[in-house]
């Protein structure tokens, strides 16, 4: 129940999973979750980091301008929370099937972002996908504890997996 794809290269990620959520919507699949959105405004300068909570209409800014010339992590953490906080809203109105998290980022990977809407989400029986980087790789295998299973980087692939995640196993497999 809970899929991954490993991202390559800069917003591929991004771009596969706001596929996937569409691919899912055309199929009348309810999700949440959030996308990222990239904003380019400036070739001098890191895009700005949106990410729309599926599910609502809400867009939310969850990075910081920091300047042209800055350096380190651009990702505003009161921002980030706010995204998670809405995703729990969604998950509590009880009506989306597949939750779908960007990604499994350097703040799932220290412990935080939506690290527990992923857990919470998989414990309520909802099939969780998202995008990983070889760099996160590591912590979020030790954090899916071998329950993860690895997905072609492709939209119709992921679409796939999330509709077979939610028929469950075969009648005959039931217990």
């Amino acid at each position: 129940m809970l899929g991954y794809m490993i991202s390559t290269g800069r917003g591929a990620g991004d771009r596969l999973m706001i596929a996937v959520a569409e691919g899912l919507a055309a199929r009348g699949i309810a999700v949440a979750g959030a996308v990222q959105l990239n904003v380019e405004h400036d070739p001098e300068r890191h895009c700005h980091m949106d990410l729309h909570i599926l599910g609502r209409d809400d867009v939310l800014r969850i990075s910081e301008d920091r300047g042209r010339h800055a350096r380190g992590c651009r990702l505003d953490p009161r921002g980030l929370a706010d995204a998670v906080h809405r995703v729990e809203t969604v998950l509590d109105e009880g009506r989306a099937g597949v939750l779908l998290i960007n990604k499994f980022g350097k703040q799932e990977a220290e412990g935080g972002g939506f690290r527990e809407v992923i857990g919470r989400a998989l414990l309520e029986g909802r099939p969780v996908l998202t995008t990983v980087s070889q760099g996160n790789l590591p912590a979020f295998l030790a954090f899916a504890e071998g329950l993860a299973v690895e997905i072609a980087p492709d939209a119709e692939a992921a679409v796939g997996w999330c509709v077979a995640a939610l028929a469950g196993p075969p009648a005959a497999l039931a217990v």
